[in-house]
């Protein structure tokens, strides 16, 4: 098990809920922290059962909220640095001798860490964003450092003190199987983003949510370079660009 005696330098929180399918493959990659913690959220599954293979630092219950849920690690977490891991990610050898080194070394308090996302078996390096996927992250800082809103989806976050440099190892996101699954991952996302709009008092307006689409589609497809990606590209900035209008609408015409 990957448990800490005596000071803790680099702690490992992953969040899980039902991932029994990919769950052994991201703690198998996570030896290189000196803790690892898996927060199981309502897990009916093998999860909990996987987890305790790779640690005894679990945290089983059930949470509404992504902040409120990643905090629970958070705050289980005994070490100087933490970096906080997916269970559809993975770290490869070099991005954990990196991070290893950098918590090692660095008077910053929080560092980017550059991702590869992948559809399927399609590396996907470009378009990514306008709340539909990620390109970097602030996944490796000092505890305390990185605080998570209470948003249902896409939390706000809060970082606290100097940044540092942006690792250059990548770390390997297993973002959807294929392009239903990012259909699907659309529709839920903008789903919880209304419930967020309407309890916020202000959902927008249909004028603003329109011109988003265009706005929203040129950042990822050109400004972010979705293009180099053929039909990957164009189909990550049409979810990007349907993303804020979805989420009006749902806010607007359906109840919760």
């Amino acid at each position: 098990m990957n448990g800490a005696a005596g000071p803790v330098l680099l702690s490992a929180v992953v969040v899980v809920h039902d991932e029994e399918a990919q769950l052994a493959d991201c703690l198998g990659r996570l030896g290189f922290a000196d803790e690892l913690v898996v927060v199981l959220d309502r897990c009916h599954d093998r999860s909990h059962e996987i987890a305790q293979e790779f640690t005894d630092r679990l945290i089983a219950g059930a949470w509404e909220r992504e902040g409120p849920r990643r905090h629970a690690g958070i705050d289980a977490c005994r070490g100087t640095w933490i970096v906080e891991i997916d269970a559809d990610e993975r770290v490869g050898p070099e991005l954990a001798a990196e991070i290893r080194a950098v918590a090692a070394a660095s008077t910053a308090s929080w560092h980017l860490i550059p991702v590869d996302n992948y559809i399927g078996a399609r590396l996907v390096r470009w378009g990514w964003g306008g709340s539909f996927g990620k390109s970097a992250y602030a996944g490796l800082y000092r505890k305390g450092a990185k605080q998570w809103g209470r948003e249902r989806v896409h939390p706000r976050l809060t970082l606290s003190g100097r940044q540092g440099a942006t690792l250059t190892a990548r770390l390997e996101h297993h973002v959807d199987r294929d392009i239903s699954e990012m259909l699907q991952r659309l529709d839920r996302y903008t789903t919880l983003h209304a419930q967020d709009l309407r309890e916020s008092g202000d959902i927008g307006s249909y004028r603003r949510n329109l011109r988003r689409i265009a706005s929203r589609f040129w950042k990822c497809y050109v400004g972010r370079r979705g293009y180099r990606e053929g039909p990957y590209g164009l189909m990550i900035a049409l979810c990007a660009a349907l993303y804020p209008i979805l989420s009006y609408l749902k806010a607007r015409l359906e109840t919760e």
